[in-house]
């Protein structure tokens, strides 16, 4: 039920929530940040790092599967404050893997710890942004995943002045881990809508799962996380493979997406008030596409990392607008929200392997072009996005 409280409140509270959606970005963006380092620390192939990845991407789907129901015991707030310390903790054991004693089981224990505070934090600072969202009246889903964004922006440049110093890896996360777990259960004393648990009634998770259009927005959504997790996994690995860039400019490359995908967010809700999810999806999908195609058959350097820049604009409304469609009625929004993640999250459970294994035949940079093969098909799935009031009926555009 949504909670009516006074303007100021309303303010503070998401100003808390863009502040844990920062911190959330900063931990997750300075682990993929390091990708590289860990690949040379613990002598991976690529197939082998793809695995590797995997560990955090199930870490974050099954903190998926019971994150509506420990939302709607809980509450946002909880939730979030356990989760912030889960991914701390999480951090700095890959930091401990990755640097001081290098190991591949410590580095995979480390992320899946990492995925799994990471996939629950995210359902439960979605329901909370959503009701913020509904409170104040206007489209500002995607500026909260912008702060995201910003976060990983923050994180990829200090991660490649880290690389640029020889600053051990251990350190590094160790001292980002300690930052993310105190800056969040700071921010979450400002939540209000989603503070407490819910004590009335199931979480309606079930139910979620046999919801026609609530599959259609995760079916989406598991395409556009894809898009987005693939850059976030293997960008700055393909660049310094397929075009011999320093592990440093690896970084950068990974710090241009994540720019571009933050302009998006901040900028995009003005068109998306203006036009309606359905169209401005549509143009940002196929600019995501042209984008991926750009970065693999560019040629040059200066052009490959232009359509990264593009892959990033592209992608940046996608997951926050599939969100945002989720969580429409807030009567069930943590169970709704909790199923689209559940399915978008895996793509995160196949995306890694899967890149590394056909990187392992055709090269990364050329693994690439899986984006554009998935993306252009799942442009039928948009419709699902259009708003609807708590009766179910379509509202919008």
């Amino acid at each position: 039920m949504t909670v009516t409280l006074p303007r100021k409140q309303v303010r503070a509270a998401a100003a808390g929530v863009a502040v844990t959606f920062g911190l959330n970005g900063v931990a997750v963006a300075t682990w993929f940040a390091r990708v590289p380092a860990a690949r040379d620390a613990l002598g991976l192939t690529a197939g082998a790092l793809g695995l590797l990845l995997l560990s955090m991407s199930l870490g974050a789907f099954l903190a998926m599967l019971t994150a509506g129901e420990v939302t709607h015991r809980l509450g946002a707030r909880r939730t979030v404050c356990v989760a912030a310390i889960v991914v701390s903790a999480g951090l700095a054991v890959a930091g401990v893997g990755i640097g001081a004693f290098p190991s591949v089981a410590l580095t995979a224990i480390g992320i899946f710890v990492l995925g799994y505070g990471s996939g629950l934090c995210d359902v439960a600072m979605n329901v909370e942004a959503a009701e913020v969202e509904r409170a104040l009246g206007k489209t500002v889903m995607p500026r909260f995943h912008a702060m995201w964004s910003l976060g990983t922006v923050a994180a990829a440049g200090l991660a490649s002045l880290a690389a640029w110093a020889v600053l051990p890896v251990t350190a590094h996360l160790a001292t980002v881990a300690a930052v993310v777990a105190g800056g969040t259960v700071l921010a979450a004393r400002t939540y209000r809508f989603g503070g407490e648990a819910e004590h009335g009634g199931g979480s309606g998770v079930m139910a979620a799962w046999r919801e026609p259009r609530t599959l259609m927005v995760g079916l989406l959504v598991l395409v556009l996380a894809f898009t987005e997790g693939t850059a976030n996994d293997w960008v700055a690995v393909a660049f310094i493979d397929g075009y011999a860039f320093e592990p440093a400019m690896g970084a950068v490359v990974f710090a241009v997406f994540v720019t571009t995908m933050t302009c998006g967010r901040i900028f995009g809700t003005i068109a998306l008030d203006r036009w309606g999810r359905v169209p401005v999806l549509v143009g940002t999908m196929l600019l995501a596409a042209t984008g991926v195609a750009l970065a693999v058959f560019g040629g040059s350097p200066v052009v490959a990392v232009a359509g990264v820049a593009v892959w990033g604009l592209g992608t940046a409304l996608g997951f926050p607008v599939g969100m945002s469609a989720a969580a429409d009625d807030p009567t069930h929004a943590a169970a709704r929200v909790s199923v689209v993640a559940v399915i978008g999250y895996t793509a995160f459970l196949a995306g890694p392997p899967l890149v590394g294994l056909l990187g392992d035949q055709v090269g990364v940079l050329r693994a690439l072009l899986v984006v554009p093969l998935l993306l252009l098909p799942a442009l039928a799935l948009v419709p699902a996005l259009r708003p609807v009031d708590r009766s179910g009926a379509d509202t919008s555009r």
